[in-house]
């Protein structure tokens, strides 16, 4: 597979933006009822984040008893905090913006607890939920998981979760031009890595 077809696609393109808009809906509807308190509609939520939340956040190297922890923190974030949300994003934007956060806060209590650190980065792909036994996407992930976190996590937004550059600045607290950087030197760093993961595979 041709890394330009794995990695250049505009995300936007990948995702349909009419059942994008649907379910970004129901999410504002759910939200008006977990303003109210409404106990069913923040069920519904939570188990709908549950999964997506935890595949994310393993993707940033945490334990399971860490990523656990965030999601919980996260939704009843959600739950606190719900009145205040006011439609600048999606909802689903807000929601993976308050787990970013809270997993960089727990990456670095890590990096302080351990002196030193330093293995950040590596081992990722065990920790991935494979469902494709699909070689050069083991080698896909294998270099991703070779990138600095916050290049990493850009192309995870991006083309894993089908946000776009403006939706992933307001998750990472960056100007949209610095996503968009991060954007361009992990691509670099995959077509630089991935033929040597594949011993000799040419993109």
């Amino acid at each position: 597979m041709h890394l330009a077809t794995t990695m250049s696609s505009p995300p936007e393109s990948r995702v349909s933006g009419s059942s994008a808009a649907l379910a970004n809906e129901r999410e504002l509807e759910l939200l008006r009822r977990i303003v109210l308190h409404d106990r069913e509609a923040f069920r519904e939520l939570y188990l709908s984040y549950h999964r997506r939340l935890a595949r994310f956040l393993m993707r940033m190297s945490l334990s399971h008893e860490s990523v656990e922890e965030i999601i919980n923190d996260t939704l009843w974030t959600v739950w606190l905090k719900s009145a205040e949300f006011r439609g600048a994003s999606r909802v689903s934007t807000w929601i993976v913006g308050i787990a970013y956060r809270r997993a960089l806060k727990s990456l670095r209590q890590a990096r302080a607890a351990r002196a030193p650190y330093t293995d950040e980065f590596t081992d990722m792909a065990s920790e991935l939920d494979i469902e494709r036994g699909n070689e050069t996407q083991q080698w896909l992930e294998r270099a991703m998981a070779e990138l600095p976190v916050e290049q990493r996590m850009v192309m995870e937004f991006a083309y894993l979760m089908g946000h776009s550059c403006e939706e992933i600045a307001q998750i990472m607290h960056c100007p949209v031009n610095t996503v968009k950087t991060r954007m361009f030197h992990a691509r670099e760093k995959l077509r630089a890595s991935l033929p040597r993961l594949a011993g000799g595979w040419q993109p």
